[in-house]
């Protein structure tokens, strides 16, 4: 193996961010064909149905161009079908252009056999029945939502709400939606609305699933060109498509061949470096990549660059939890905090709130980052950072709470 090349923690940094759309212009074209090309650029974005500010999805877009409208992503998912709803790490909106590759996950759902356990427990001890008339009533009716499916005479089992209040026939969708047999044809109040797969994505559902050479190959090389370097466990969990075993195969295999080098990785919080894999060109990338623009972003918390909240820790010495599902009284922020990126620092988080009923956005508490110093430049950014989500969540008036200004 080849002697490991350093990367910094500042050079990783302008990697990631490159590779998710966050050293764009915030005034490029926000058009269909521009946005189709940033959700490809990072791979997916994630939709979560969490609503205290907005829908994640939205705000994920929204940071990165000022000119993003809700309906232009619609029109990709409905209008255009190039992109469709399926699950990488949770669920995402993906391109369409790569749908084979979700073919080797459909089977691996379905070998969750209906009549495990799991299943039974939720469709009763019939669930291939039940599992059967949801499909045959969709190929009968049309594009339906659970609550067209789920009336009382359509509950055989006496299994209703048992499970998160999903009757046995939304698990059932749900187990066909995960096995491909349907997809999400649109949303209605975001309700999923189900059809055929054949009959949203007639052409991506007849093309044959890969090889399972060509899966891994797609899987890994995706993976590391929106990662700019990685260890073969972060490949393996990007998509959440390949196995750690495979991606280490892959990354055996294309140092072999040079396509990649290995590297050291620097920490920014002093932790140990890491070793891990990049393109072989990773240098130009670094010197074709644009600087991040000098302004602050709210970053919402399922935004790629925090997913991996370790990998976070590491880039920008920034340990973030999301803590929408911790008990209130052992929060340590706040529910829904948005961390703050101002070029590619990570120098305060805010615990922000809409009133859609008063229309005002209310940062209920910011933090500074420990070290950061925080300036009169560096305030007014972060002011137009929660200035600009407000004019995109259309609120009349945003406030921050000042008493509950303070340092981490």
């Amino acid at each position: 193996m080849k002697t490991h090349e350093k990367i910094t923690a500042a050079q990783n940094r302008r990697l990631l961010l490159e590779a998710q759309g966050l050293t764009l212009k915030p005034s490029s074209p926000a058009d269909a064909a521009s946005l189709y090309r940033l959700i490809e650029r990072m791979g997916f974005v994630q939709i979560d149905t969490i609503n205290v500010v907005d829908r994640a999805h939205h705000l994920i877009l929204a940071s990165r161009l000022d000119g993003y409208r809700r309906e232009t992503l619609d029109q990709l998912l409905v209008q255009d079908r190039l992109l469709f709803e399926h699950w990488t790490h949770d669920a995402s909106a993906i391109p369409t252009t790569w749908f084979q590759h979700w073919k080797p996950r459909f089977e691996r759902y379905r070998r969750k056999d209906p009549e495990h356990t799991w299943w039974k427990a939720r469709m009763g001890l019939q669930p291939r029945r039940v599992i059967a008339e949801v499909l045959a009533r969709i190929e009968r009716d049309g594009p339906l939502k659970s609550r067209d499916i789920n009336a009382p005479d359509h509950d055989p089992t006496g299994l209703a709400d048992k499970w998160w209040q999903w009757k046995p026939h939304k698990c059932a969708l749900e187990y066909l939606w995960r096995c491909g047999d349907l997809a999400v044809a649109r949303r209605l109040n975001f309700q999923k609305v189900y059809d055929l797969t054949s009959r949203v994505l007639p052409e991506a559902h007849a093309a044959p699933p890969p090889t399972a050479e060509e899966h891994v190959e797609w899987a890994c090389s995706a993976a590391l060109e929106r990662l700019g370097c990685a260890t073969p466990r972060e490949l393996a969990a990007f998509w959440n498509a390949v196995s750690l075993a495979q991606a280490r195969g892959w990354c055996d295999a294309a140092l072999r061949g040079g396509r990649i080098v290995p590297v050291e990785v620097q920490s920014a919080d002093g932790s140990k470096p890491r070793l891990a894999v990049a393109f072989d060109d990773w240098r130009r990338r670094l010197d074709t990549a644009q600087a991040p623009p000098r302004r602050a972003r709210l970053l919402c918390p399922f935004d790629p660059v925090l997913r991996d909240r370790d990998r976070a820790a590491r880039l920008f010495n920034f340990d973030y939890r999301f803590e929408a599902f911790v008990p209130g009284p052992k929060r340590l922020f706040g529910y829904y905090v948005m961390p703050v990126l101002d070029g590619d620092r990570l120098v305060a988080r805010v615990d922000p709130k809409f009133d859609r009923k008063e229309g005002v956005l209310r940062i209920q508490r910011l933090w500074w980052e420990p070290k950061v110093r925080v300036s009169a430049t560096l305030t007014d950014r972060v002011e137009a950072a929660i200035a600009r989500l407000a004019r995109f969540l259309g609120a009349d008036s945003w406030k921050i709470i000042r008493a509950a200004v303070n340092r981490r």
